[in-house]
């Protein structure tokens, strides 16, 4: 007998924010729940098969089993690598402050 778990489907833009509440079968895997969610008919952008997915902001696979209260969090692609815009910002000779912005070293 399948029990049932409550979990949490999230997925954010810059301009909106969405968590749904679901209740799926206890060996419903991650993906699957997302899947059920139906989460991309409020953002039909998403690609259900291939996007990122973590569980409280920790990558997590496909095939992750659920536990009561998890949230899903659905990942968007980054627009720019933070690594690359470090080192950009390295070899222009300036520093990262708090907040993401850049001060001069002169």
């Amino acid at each position: 007998m399948n029990t049932k778990t409550l979990i949490e489907v999230a997925y954010a833009t810059p301009q909106k924010q969405l968590i749904l509440e679901c209740e799926v079968e206890s060996d419903t895997t991650a993906r699957d729940a997302v899947r059920q969610s139906g989460i991309d008919k409020h953002f039909p952008q998403i690609n259900l098969e291939k996007c990122d997915i973590g569980v409280f902001g920790r990558a997590v696979a496909d095939d992750y089993e659920l536990t009561d209260g998890d949230r899903i969090e659905i990942y968007r692609p980054l627009i720019a690598d933070p690594k690359e815009i470090r080192r950009q910002r390295a070899a222009q000779g300036l520093k990262m402050k708090k907040g993401g912005g850049a001060i001069n070293q002169d």
